[in-house]
C-alpha cells in the first residue's frame, strides 16, 4: 500500500474535509479526492461518506485510521529527527487557550527547558478549542490543552484540572447592587450592573447564570474583550461584573481590587484536558511534558 495514499487518508480523516486536507498537504482538492478514490479501490471498501459539509469516516475508515495514524506519525518523527545529532534540542509545540496556557502551562513547562540533559525547546500558540484540535490533528502541535474531550480514536485526552469560576466586581458595584451576604445574592440584584465578557454571546456569564441562578443574564455585555486577562483589567477598573477563573483573579480578590458577588454552594467548574495524537506519547519529549503538566496540575485544583 502506497504510504503517500495513507498519509493523505489520515490527513482527511483528521481534518474531516477534503478541502482542509488539501490545504494542509499543499495539494489540490481534486488530487486529494483522486488519492482517496485510489485507496478505496485498492481496499474494495468506501472509507468516507461524503456530506454537504465535509466527510464522515465509515467503520472501515475509522479502523484503518486507528491502525495507520500512529505508525505514520512515528515515520514522520524518524524523518524529522533521524539525521539530528544528540546535541540538537527537540522542540515541543504546545497549543491552548491564551490565558490558561500563559498563566499555568508555560510557566510549568519552562522548567523543562533548562540544561538537565533532557531539555527541549518550547513553542506555544494560542487558539480556541476548534482551532487547537484542528492544528493537533494536522500535526502542527504535539500537545494541546482544551476544555472538551475530543471524539474518535485518533486523539487521546487526559483530564488535567478543574477551573472554578467566580463572579466578581469592584466593591463599588457590590455596594450599588446591595450585596451583603454573598451566599444569598439574587440575580435580580445584579441586573443593573454592567457586564464585561470575552464575547457577545456571554459564554462565561451566561453559563454562570444558567448553572447558579437558573436564569439568563438580564443585559448584554457593556465591554467585550477577547482575553480573560483584559476582562479582569476592565473589571478592576470598574467597568462592571465579570465571571473569571479563580486562579486568574485570586490576587485581585486578595488585594480587594474586586470582591466576589456570590458564593454558591457548588460553583461552576470547567475541566481542562491534555490532548495528544494517539501513539505520540511514545515520543520522549511529548511524554515528559505530558507527565510534567499532570504533576503541576495537582497543585492547581
Amino acid at each position: 500500500m502506497d504510504l503517500a495514499l495513507l498519509r493523505t487518508f489520515v490527513t482527511v480523516h483528521r481534518a474531516g474535509s477534503f478541502t482542509r486536507a488539501a490545504a494542509l498537504l499543499g495539494l489540490s482538492q481534486p488530487a486529494v479526492t483522486s488519492q482517496i478514490r485510489t485507496l478505496e479501490r485498492q481496499l474494495g471498501r468506501p472509507l468516507f461518506l461524503r456530506q454537504a459539509r465535509g466527510v464522515t469516516p465509515t467503520t472501515i475508515g475509522d479502523e484503518l485510521a486507528h491502525k495507520a495514524a500512529p505508525h505514520l506519525d512515528a515515520l514522520v518523527e524518524i524523518a524529522e529527527t533521524g539525521l539530528e545529532d544528540d546535541s540538537t534540542l527537540r522542540t515541543l509545540h504546545l497549543a491552548g487557550p491564551p490565558e490558561f496556557t500563559a498563566e499555568r502551562a508555560l510557566p510549568a513547562l519552562g522548567e523543562l527547558t533548562g540544561e538537565d540533559g533532557q531539555a527541549f525547546a518550547l513553542r506555544a500558540s494560542f487558539g480556541n478549542a476548534e482551532e487547537t484540535l484542528e492544528g493537533l490533528a494536522a500535526g502542527h502541535h504535539d500537545l494541546a490543552i482544551g476544555t472538551a474531550r475530543p471524539r474518535g480514536a485518533l486523539h487521546t485526552a487526559t483530564p488535567l484540572c478543574d477551573e472554578v469560576h467566580v463572579l466578581v466586581a469592584t466593591p463599588h458595584w457590590a455596594e450599588r447592587a446591595g450585596v451583603e451576604d454573598v451566599r444569598d445574592t439574587d440575580a435580580s440584584a445584579l441586573k443593573h450592573v454592567p457586564v464585561v465578557e470575552v464575547h457577545e454571546s456571554l459564554p462565561f456569564v451566561g453559563r454562570y447564570w444558567a448553572s447558579v441562578f437558573d436564569a439568563r443574564p438580564a443585559s448584554p455585555a457593556t465591554v467585550v474583550a477577547p482575553d480573560l486577562r483584559a476582562v479582569l483589567a476592565c473589571a478592576v477598573a470598574g467597568a462592571g461584573l465579570a465571571v473569571l477563573p479563580r486562579y486568574l483573579c485570586a490576587e485581585a480578590l486578595e488585594r480587594g481590587d474586586v470582591v466576589a458577588l456570590h458564593d454558591p454552594p457548588v460553583p461552576p467548574l470547567r475541566t481542562y484536558f491534555l490532548v495528544v495524537r494517539t501513539g505520540t506519547l511514545a515520543m520522549p519529549h511529548i511524554a515528559r511534558a505530558h507527565e510534567w503538566l499532570l504533576r503541576a496540575a495537582a497543585d492547581w485544583n
